[in-house]
């Protein structure tokens, strides 16, 4: 073989050799760039996840507080709440009472069931000496009355005359004197409430109209559905 034969064969291996390393080296930068690239991608990846799991942690944390003050709210809006209802319930009862007073004093209109109760002087008996023992005097008018308020009567009238929380009976003769108002037997007795309960309470034995009747007074009851008392005018 001649000196530039040899050194061709040089030449295309050195070429050869050249070639490979070139495609080496051309094949690890890509590799290299790629991987680099990927690093790239999955740090700003992580970065992105990053900045979302805070900004929902931020939101979340946002949130509770927002829920906590809304909670805190809610406490004091249901105290105010309450205690309007509770001024509401005091200013009711103020009303109620102020009207249970006036219904006392006389000063309003009063419709309701009740009870019709009349007092009627006892027959005449000729052998019986003292007169005053058969006919109703203002004791026994009285009974009546205390017992009727006992059981709940929320206005009594007399003969008509309503009573009023002053008021004064007095017996003078054949005739009773309610607050300067003469009225004769017989006296009827009407009471607005629960007509059950009163005429229960009026009906027991040994009670009110047995002693009545004992006293030779004529006694006689009604229920009745419905009773107006006018109020009373002036003082």
């Amino acid at each position: 073989m001649t000196r530039k034969q040899k050194v061709k064969g040089r030449q295309v291996i050195f070429s050869l050799v050249f070639l490979v390393l070139g495609f080496i080296l051309t094949f690890s930068f890509r590799l290299t760039n790629n991987e680099n690239e990927a690093a790239d991608i999955s740090t700003k990846q992580w970065e992105r996840d990053l900045n979302l799991r805070n900004q929902i942690v931020e939101m979340e944390e946002k949130n509770r507080s927002l829920q906590r003050e809304l909670n805190a709210n809610q406490d004091t809006i249901q105290g105010i709440e309450k205690g309007f209802a509770e001024e509401e319930q005091i200013y009711f009862n103020m009303a109620e009472d102020a009207e249970k007073y006036r219904m006392f004093l006389g000063k309003v209109k009063v419709k309701g069931q009740g009870v019709e109760v009349k007092l009627s002087d006892g027959n005449y008996d000729p052998n019986e000496e003292n007169i005053n023992n058969y006919i109703v005097h203002e004791h026994h008018v009285f009974r009546v009355i205390n017992e009727l308020y006992i059981s709940g009567a929320s206005a009594i009238s007399i003969n008509g005359q309503r009573l009023k929380a002053n008021s004064y009976i007095l017996c003078n003769g054949p005739v009773i004197e309610v607050d300067g108002y003469q009225h004769p037997a017989p006296f009827v007795i009407t009471a607005i409430g629960d007509a059950d309960v009163m005429a229960s309470a009026l009906n027991l034995t040994g009670g009110v109209k047995d002693r009545l009747v004992n006293d030779n007074i004529l006694f006689s009851l009604e229920t009745k559905q419905e009773i107006i008392m006018e109020p009373i005018y002036g003082s």
